[in-house]
Parts: C-alpha cells; structure tokens; sequence
C-alpha cells in the first residue's frame, strides 16, 4: 500500500530524512517509532503530499504523489499533531462538511457520520460545537472524520499527544476495531513505546532522520537483545535528552535562513 524507496528531505544544509526505505502492507497497523525531531512529522508530510521530496521515490497505493496528487489524496485520510476541527461548528457539521469535499453521497455520508460517531461515543454530542469539546474528544472526531470517505489508509501523526491513559486506550480500541472491520491500512508516528508495542503489527525505529530498524515487536527485540520494548528503543536510539536541534521548529529556521542567503 505504501512504498518508499531512498527518500530524503533537506531544509537548507540540514538533511531532516537521510535516504530511508520502508513499505507497508495492506490492511497493516505501521508504526514509525522515534525520539523528538527523529524525522517522523517530516516524513509523513511528504507521503501526504504536503512536502516534496528532496530526493527518492515514493507509492501510495502504486501512484506517485508528486504525479498524481489528486488521486492520492483521495486515498488516505489524515489527522495531525495540531487540531483541525472547526470550533465553531458542531461534531455533525464537521463530518458533514469533510463528506461534502470529499464527494461523499448524501446518504452515505449521513449513514456513516452516524455509525462513526456512535462508534467513537461522540453521538449524544453530534449537536454541540466541538470548542466545548475536552482534548480526547477532539481527537476522537478527528480521527472518525478521517474514516468517513473510506480511506485505503489512515494518517495518525501522534494522534494520542496529551491525552490521558484512558483516553489514549479508548482511541486506540477504536482504530484497531475499523482496522479489522475495514481492512484500512493505519500509518501512525509516535514516540509512545508501548503503544507502538500494543497497537502495530510492524514498526520501523527512526533517529537523525534515518531509520535504524525496523520489524516487529519481537524483532526488534532480539534484534537488540533486550526484554522490552522501550529497551529496544533506547538501545537504538540512546537515552541523551535531545535539544531542540533536530525539532520541527527549528528545522524550519535552517531553512528560513539557508533562504535569506539565496
């Protein structure tokens, strides 16, 4: 379903992704694994088609993004680390607005705007505006409206950050429940070592921007002779406390000032 061969992104001088190859299968729960800054956000932007690659190829679903990027929109849905609910309107009128741009069927749409909301326990809150809604039950609406256009795969950049134990479970039940039912592949990135280890089938470590291994659970673990996951994780990966060099952020000052000297 996903195929990525030698992928790269730079930002000025700094290599955010340095030449990684993975793939992932149909119906597969993926795991990108990684410390803060490893590279995980990156990627996944560049799989859906909001970066460009530096360099490497990528397939979704066996067409190329940067050729096809219409297409492959329409396969996958997403749900990022920042909120993407409207506030002002309510859990139905976000649903049913995502239907609308995704050419969704009127009746299909409402069909499964029910059955979503009522999986995720959002039902009863169907008529109120999702600014009064707590931070679990935004994430929950947001990944429901990621399913409503039956995407081949789903998108989760650490769709669990902030949330409480409870909360992170009863998500997690949830997709796991569609990946059954739906066969939806699930793509998701996390720094959360047990849930990697609870919720995907395989999972590749990323660190620095290159993936250091990859395989399941138990791979992984043999792999680095440890007895859990998070030993794997460290074992790979170290246990400094990174500083911000390798963040987001300042990905984007490398690249702001490697502009300004253009």
């Amino acid at each position: 379903m996903i195929t990525v061969q030698n992928l790269a992104k730079s930002f000025g001088d700094f290599k955010a992704v340095k030449d990684i190859s993975f793939d992932v299968r149909p119906g597969e729960l993926f795991a990108f694994l990684g410390p803060n800054g490893a590279g995980k956000t990156t990627t996944i932007k560049m799989l859906t088609t909001l970066l460009t690659p530096t360099s490497g190829t990528i397939r979704i679903d066996g067409l190329d993004p940067a050729e096809h990027q219409h297409d492959v929109r329409r396969k996958f849905g997403i749900v990022f680390q920042d909120p993407s609910l409207d506030s002002e309107l309510t859990a139905y009128e976000n649903m049913e607005l995502h239907g609308v741009l995704y050419g969704v069927p009127r009746k299909a749409r409402h069909e499964r705007t029910e059955a979503l909301l009522k999986m995720f326990e959002l039902w009863d809150r169907r008529n109120d505006v999702t600014k009064k809604f707590s931070g679990g039950m935004r994430r929950r609406l947001e990944i429901a409206r990621g399913f409503l256009h039956t995407p081949k795969i789903l998108f989760l950049d650490e769709p669990t950050l902030g949330l409480d134990p409870q909360s992170r479970n009863q998500l997690w039940t949830h997709v796991k429940t569609l990946n059954e039912s739906e066969g939806t592949t699930v793509f998701l990135t996390t720094h959360y070592m047990d849930e990697a280890e609870r919720v995907a089938q395989r999972i590749a470590v990323i660190d620095h921007g290159a993936i250091v291994a990859q395989g399941t659970p138990a791979e992984l673990l043999a792999q680095t002779k440890t007895d859990s996951l998070e030993g794997a994780f460290l074992a790979l990966t170290g246990a400094a406390i990174r500083d911000e060099q390798a963040s987001n952020l300042d990905q984007m000052r490398q690249f702001a000032r490697a502009w300004g000297r253009r």
